[in-house]
């Protein structure tokens, strides 16, 4: 089980540093960061753990192999030249999937073909058989070829690591959990000081800032691919889900209020708290953005106000903008992290951003807004 490889962590657009630092909490240094993926070097436990930890990685692949590939052949050669029985035994199935980008071997769907003929051949002959029943374990093949390059990846996370297993329901265009988490980190946010989310939606923010400041496993509550590969044992599985349960931080209740406008979306807030663990530390309330106020002199807002990417919404959106920006002028003190793909916010917000943060919510280009709050009264002051 000492065995190691090159492991892959895709992110989204701007999570790269984020994803790096957390491998690095996890004990692991990365050894290549480019757009869209982190690599470092690991063995099967590494697998468990980036799977069970990671908060803004979308998946964990571990690297099989790469070369230059410019023809059919030459990609069927490179392919059949991995040493794919190391992974994947003689009933196991392998579906491939994966894209090109700026190369000579421009489809998608041919290249697949030929990467899955080439793993059966290779698996034929090394297993001395000719035909593969594919009725055992599953190993996704991932594979990418950007400017010729291939790359040959096997998928041990499944379902994308967004998909934490609480958010059985979602009002419409959710905020993938992965960006939420990520907008908790970057805002520096102190549990001892109130949190607030004002278009709560089914609840993204609030949860994933209650499960950062618990330090529960984003993957706790959710199965795996890796749970089924035979290199993994269960009591490998067992010992990452409890030394999960074991991390969380019992003594911290955080404050965190979480309100919308629509009912509905509170209710699903409620919901998805629920089942996350964490229902009794998110207040949820229906409250109009525009109007809410706080008790408290210090506390921080991180949210994700509507977007307004239809014509017809730009101007009530704008509006929109302009209104919780006279809001949230009044609280001098608290620190607000919005996320927009409006590129005029700031105009119609009314304030200048202390620091802008460029992201993306799956394919959708969007701004993290920073505004930083005034810092607290000295006790003389007060």
């Amino acid at each position: 089980m000492n065995e190691t490889f090159e492991i892959i962590i895709p992110t989204l657009f701007g999570l790269e540093s984020l994803v790096s630092k957390e491998l690095y909490r996890l004990g692991y240094d990365t050894t290549r960061v480019e757009n869209g993926r982190v690599t470092f070097k690991g063995d099967y436990d590494a697998v468990c753990r980036a799977n069970m930890w990671l908060r803004c990685g979308e998946r964990v692949l571990i690297k099989v192999g790469e070369f230059k590939a410019e023809t059919a052949d030459e990609l069927y050669e490179g392919v059949k030249a991995l040493e794919w029985e190391n992974f994947i035994d003689r009933r196991d199935a392998f579906p491939v999937k994966g894209r090109t980008t700026r190369s000579k071997l421009a489809s998608d769907r041919s290249s697949q073909i030929m990467i899955k003929k080439a793993i059966a051949d290779r698996l034929g002959e090394e297993y001395g058989i000719s035909w593969l029943p594919e009725d055992g374990v599953t190993y996704q093949i991932q594979f990418t070829i950007i400017a010729d390059t291939v790359t040959l990846m096997i998928d041990t996370t499944g379902a994308a690591l967004h998909k934490r297993g609480y958010r059985a329901q979602s009002n419409l265009a959710p905020l993938r959990e992965t960006i939420a988490a990520a907008m908790v980190m970057l805002s520096f946010w102190k549990f001892e000081y109130p949190l607030s989310d004002p278009f709560c939606g089914s609840g993204t923010i609030p949860i994933e800032a209650a499960m950062f400041k618990r330090n529960i496993a984003p993957g706790l509550r959710r199965r795996f691919a890796f749970m089924d590969f035979p290199q993994i044992t269960e009591s490998m599985v067992r010992d990452i889900i409890d030394e999960a349960r074991s991390e969380v931080h019992e003594n911290v209740k955080p404050e965190i209020f979480a309100s919308d406008i629509d009912p509905e979306a509170v209710e699903l807030t409620k919901q998805n708290a629920q089942k996350a663990g964490v229902g009794e530390y998110i207040n949820a309330f229906a409250k109009d953005a525009r109007r809410i106020s706080f008790s408290r002199p210090l506390g921080t807002i991180i949210t994700n106000p509507p977007y307004g990417e239809r014509l017809s919404d730009i101007d009530e959106c704008k509006k929109l903008y302009r209104d919780i920006g006279r809001n949230f002028s009044k609280l001098d003190r608290w620190s607000y992290y919005i996320l927009t793909s409006h590129e005029e916010f700031e105009k119609e917000f009314g304030r200048t951003a202390d620091k802008r943060r460029k992201l993306y919510n799956g394919m959708l280009k969007c701004c993290l807004y920073q505004y930083y709050g005034a810092p607290p009264k000295k006790k003389r002051e007060q």
